[in-house]
């Protein structure tokens, strides 16, 4: 394991190891704090060296799961395994429906009109290429990134047929939007899949064929053969250990819930904050320590309202109970993600 280490001015340096970190914190040449789960500290003096070597992340794009490894040519630092973004879609069909039978109802709504803020591809489309986007921007403030390493992936077009073209350009665009924003951070590489299959194979390496697992096989493998080949270099993975990720669910606000309860009324749904805590942060609470803040609701005990959230584990993100007070938790840091580390037994290689 290492310790990303960052100057006065919050630029990546070449991460440490947990001991001479401690020794750090302790002699208080540095301040520990965490960034979206990952452990870092921050020097409050001037470093003794600056001298950086070329650090590469791989990036293996997915349907349901996407991998990320950062690699150097002594050190493989982090690999991690994110859930991509598949629920937007869906979203939108659910408002555009709710929206149309409103119009229908005696209840308030605006008129139809042409959307104004029209992108050149679909929500769903830029928030996958958006999400890859943010885990790459953390990474590059914690790491002195030299260079990205992406499998390519293409759609089928026919050139004859507009129609056709026009109803899989999302992907392309999405694609282009995505490989233009990493040039103006840092270098790109870009391999084909067959190039990180002969690689892979030539290495030794073996990909499992369940992409669902939560392993260092299913996609951070490729990551590290996508790394490996932007430095020039083929060696075997050291650290087999996993940070799986997944951003934060937050539901906005509507006007009341689309299916209306007993009696016909409709309750209130939606918000991102909670009784003053803005939901996914992390709290600190006396009887369930650290914990993620959820939703709230009202409770009338004895002719008076009460104001409750309820609070979810860090670990599996599973309800922990649905009365807590809001001034007994201790508010710690925003969060939007989701995280957990899989630490596999022997992930440290020789």
């Amino acid at each position: 394991m290492f310790v990303c280490v960052l100057d006065q001015n919050n630029n990546p340096l070449m991460p440490t190891t947990p001991s001479r970190a401690r020794r750090w914190i302790v002699s208080g040449k540095a301040t520990p704090f965490f960034k979206k789960g990952i452990f870092c500290v921050r020097l409050n003096q001037e470093p003794s060296d600056n001298q950086k070597q070329e650090i590469a992340v791989g990036v293996d794009p997915g349907s349901k799961k996407e991998g990320f490894c950062v690699l150097s040519q002594s050190q493989q630092y982090l690999n991690i395994q994110a859930d991509a973004l598949t629920w937007v879609k869906d979203k939108i069909e659910s408002r555009r429906n709710a929206r149309k039978s409103r119009r229908q109802r005696n209840a308030p709504c605006r008129k139809n009109r042409y959307n104004r803020s029209r992108n050149p591809f679909p929500p769903s489309t830029k928030a996958r290429w958006d999400w890859k986007l943010r885990i790459l921007n953390v990474l590059r403030k914690l790491f002195p990134i030299a260079v990205i390493a992406v499998e390519d992936i293409k759609a089928t077009t026919k050139p004859s047929k507009r129609r056709w073209n026009k109803s899989f350009s999302p992907l392309e665009v999405g694609k282009k939007y995505f490989y233009e924003t990493i040039k103006s951070w840092t270098s790109l590489a870009i391999y084909q899949g067959y190039e990180t299959f002969e690689s892979r194979n030539a290495w030794g390496l073996k990909k499992t064929k369940n992409k669902m697992a939560e392993t260092f096989e299913a996609h951070c493998v490729d990551a590290f053969v996508l790394a490996s080949k932007a430095l020039g270099i083929a060696i075997k993975p050291t650290n087999l250990n996993i940070m799986c990720t997944s951003p934060i669910q937050l539901f906005r606000r509507q006007l009341h819930r689309f299916r209306p309860a007993k009696g016909g009324e409709r309750a209130r749904y939606g918000g991102t904050r909670s009784c003053g805590l803005k939901r996914g942060s992390l709290v600190k609470h006396p009887k369930y320590g650290l914990c993620l803040v959820g939703g709230w609701m009202e409770l009338v005990q004895k002719k008076s309202v009460k104001k409750v959230i309820s609070l979810n584990s860090v670990v599996d993100n599973k309800r922990l109970c649905q009365n807590a007070n809001p001034f007994d938790c201790k508010f710690k840091v925003f969060n939007s993600w989701n995280f957990k580390f899989i630490i596999k037994e022997g992930a440290f290689l020789s």
